[in-house]
């Protein structure tokens, strides 16, 4: 929590909004061997998850489950944790690097998903926060190329329950990390938001907060890998 807030302090000198500090936690690990189920995932249980979110919830703090879901269908592996999900201050993340085709296993290929996938968990997210009377939610999807996302353009943003962003996650140098955020916000859909990835060991340099705002545009999330 206090690492969180470490992060969280800078920010809030340079913006009237409010800074939530966050957690993403990773939910569903990617898996170099198949498993049991074959689906090249490691599933955290529920029971494992619940200290750290509601540790966010006691201090005021976000949570988000990132899924790295293997051969699994994202919609399969979200609804396990519909429980977390039902909580206020909790979103979802999807990260199509380790969304594997029959074919493929981690590290030998770079996932993909299709936008109709995604749709299907914007839509069943966007009931259940609907249905159970929740807050906005927040959907982030990662992103570092263009294939990683197939038919982006169609992916629907229509769901007022739900804020959508994107997330974009390129390191190395700073030059690389620029032209990655412009490539990945051509043609975005209208509806979506951007974030940025600080990484501790990757970027050279890593950027400070006041540089970190300075990207065009300001990103509404920013996180720290």
């Amino acid at each position: 929590m206090t690492r969180a807030e470490e992060h969280a302090a800078p920010y809030r000198e340079l913006t009237e909004d409010v800074v939530v500090p966050s957690f993403e936690i990773i939910a569903t690990i990617a898996s170099s061997s198949a498993g049991r189920d074959g689906q090249y995932s490691n599933v955290s249980t529920i029971d494992h998850l619940r200290p750290y979110v509601d540790a966010a919830a006691e201090n005021g703090m976000f949570a988000l489950l990132d899924l790295q879901p293997g051969r699994t269908h994202f919609l399969e592996q979200a609804k396990l944790y519909e429980e977390l999900l039902l909580e206020p201050h909790v979103g979802l993340a999807l990260d199509p690097e380790w969304r594997l085709k029959p074919d493929q296993v981690h590290l030998k290929q770079i996932g993909s998903v299709e936008a109709a996938e995604i749709n299907e968990v914007s839509a069943w997210l966007a009931e259940l926060t609907r249905s159970n009377d929740l807050p906005q939610k927040i959907l982030v999807l990662h992103q570092f190329r263009h294939s990683m996302i197939r038919n982006r353009q169609d992916l629907d943003t229509s769901f007022d329950e739900l804020a959508i962003i994107l997330h974009a996650d390129g390191q190395g140098d700073q030059g690389s990390k620029t032209a990655t955020w412009e490539a990945l916000k051509q043609d975005l859909p209208e509806g979506i938001h951007l974030a940025w990835k600080n990484f501790y060991d990757e970027d050279i340099p890593m950027l400070d907060a006041e540089q970190t705002f300075q990207v065009e545009p300001t990103p509404v999330m920013v996180s720290y890998q």
